[in-house]
Order: structure tokens, then C-alpha cells, then sequence
């Protein structure tokens, strides 16, 4: 059986992939599908029970409801910023990993950055709610509780995650062509334009995947830091939760995945996931 399988790589591959892509299959694919599903159905106002009876009453009710239209706007608003101050942030404390510091400083810099990870959520959004609270280590300049704190929490909480791919495509960036660009009369902006910044897009677009998506499906932090602001993550968790209305909840669940899918196609059309 062995030789079989060593004589026929391609059938040796398919057969280890087909447990975790069936996995894969059953776990993920198959509860997008039951979520989708679930969308066109609707509860019972009396008895609270589902009734699988399809209509789009549930998407009607989403598009049409101005409460809903301004926490779909305000949580792609909070994720897209995010994004924006995690990359801005990112950039420089990668570029000097990658470029600046020794090899023996990188790898420590490398655990720095992924030490945070390895602590709890929760300690950490407790953590910014303590320090932005009127008593707490930031009161002078802390904003309160609400979309500012919340997208302070959140930067803090996925910052790594785009310190890191942009800290692999900046480590692959050969010296040679920023060299080369100083040689040739570059200065330092027009080398960053014209040399860095095209190379890493790619690892800035990967990272930008991470923050955007985990931004916008989160509904924790802006429970502890964001007052009395929601966001999607919120009305799903409420639907499911106190409301009992779950056809409702997959209803608005299928927002972030519709969003994340279009940003995922428009990043494709750039050609900048060709070179990941």
C-alpha cells in the first residue's frame, strides 16, 4: 500500500487533504449555507418558534430600517479605519524590524510584536477600558467610552496582525533595489513611492484582509469600550441572544460575509494577491 501511494504523489496529496478539506466542507462551508438559509426564514411572534416559511421579509426589514443602514455604515466606518491606523502604524515598526535591526534583534522583535497574541482577549479589551475610563491611566486625554474607544481598542488588538505580513514582504524586499534607487538620485520619499511601498502592497493588502475582516465581525470589544455604540457583530449576538429571533440574526450575519467577499474580489482585480 505504501509503494502505491509513493509511486502516485498526486493521489498521496489527495488523500492527506481529504479529511481537513472535508472538515473544511462540513464545519465551514456548510454552516455559511445553513446561515444563508436560515436568512429567508422568520419567527413566530407568539410562540417564538422558526418557521420555515421563505421570504425576504428579514432583508426587507434590513435595508429599509435607518437604525440598521447606520450600524452597517458605522461598523465598515470602524473596520476601514482600523485598518487604515494599524497599516500607518505598522509600516515603520516593521520597516525597522526588517531592515534597521540586527538578526539576532529581529527575532526578539518578532516576539515582542507576537506576545500579545498569546494573552487573552478579554484581559486586553478590559484593559483599555480600565485605562480610558475617567479615573483610569489614560483619563486626561481619553475620549470616554464609545466609536473612538472602540477603534482604539480594536487597532491595539490587531496590530500585530499587520505588523507581521508586512514585516515578511518588507524581510523580502532585497536591499540592492533600495540601494540602487539612492545610487540613481532618489531621495528617500521618492524611493519609498516609486520602490518600497509597490513591493509591499501585497503584504500591506494581507494584512489589511485580517484587520478589516476581524474588525468587522467583532462585537466584544465594542460591548466592553464602546458605550452605548453597536455594530453588526452586536445586533447578530442581541438576535440570537435576548431577541430569540436567529432568521433575523443569519440575516444581518450575511452582511460582513457579502462585504468581505466584494473586498476579497476587488483586492483580487489589483493582481496584489498574485504575489503573496
Amino acid at each position: 500500500m505504501t509503494a502505491f501511494f509513493y509511486r502516485r504523489p498526486k493521489l498521496r496529496l489527495g488523500f492527506l487533504l481529504s479529511a481537513p478539506l472535508l472538515w473544511l466542507g462540513l464545519a465551514y462551508l456548510g454552516a455559511l449555507a445553513a446561515l444563508f438559509v436560515t436568512a429567508f426564514w422568520h419567527t413566530d411572534a407568539f410562540t417564538g418558534q422558526v418557521v420555515v416559511d421563505w421570504s425576504l421579509g428579514n432583508f426587507e426589514t434590513l435595508f429599509t430600517d435607518a437604525v440598521y443602514r447606520t450600524i452597517t455604515f458605522r461598523t465598515v466606518g470602524i473596520a476601514a479605519l482600523v485598518t487604515v491606523i494599524d497599516a500607518v502604524v505598522a509600516f515603520p515598526m516593521a520597516f525597522a524590524m526588517a531592515k534597521l535591526a540586527s538578526p539576532r534583534a529581529q527575532r526578539i522583535l518578532v516576539i515582542a510584536v507576537m506576545t500579545p497574541l498569546w494573552a487573552s482577549y478579554l484581559v486586553k479589551a478590559y484593559a483599555w477600558r480600565s485605562m480610558l475610563s475617567g479615573n483610569g491611566a489614560l483619563s486626561s486625554i481619553s475620549p470616554g467610552y464609545g466609536v473612538t474607544a472602540t477603534i482604539v481598542t480594536l487597532s491595539y488588538l490587531w496590530l500585530p496582525y499587520m505588523i507581521l505580513p508586512i514585516y515578511a514582504g518588507l524581510d523580502r524586499l532585497p536591499d540592492s533595489l533600495v540601494d540602487a534607487s539612492g545610487d540613481l538620485g532618489a531621495r528617500s520619499l521618492r524611493t519609498f513611492r516609486s520602490v518600497i511601498l509597490p513591493l509591499t502592497f501585497p503584504a500591506i493588502v494581507a494584512g489589511s484582509i485580517f484587520t478589516f475582516s476581524l474588525s468587522l465581525g467583532d462585537y466584544i470589544a465594542v460591548k466592553i469600550v464602546g458605550g452605548t455604540s453597536q455594530m453588526l457583530g452586536n445586533v447578530v449576538y442581541d438576535n440570537i441572544g435576548a431577541a430569540n429571533n436567529l432568521p433575523f440574526a443569519a440575516t444581518v450575519a450575511t452582511v460582513p460575509v457579502v462585504i468581505m467577499l466584494g473586498y476579497l474580489a476587488a483586492v483580487r482585480r489589483t493582481g496584489a494577491l498574485d504575489n503573496l
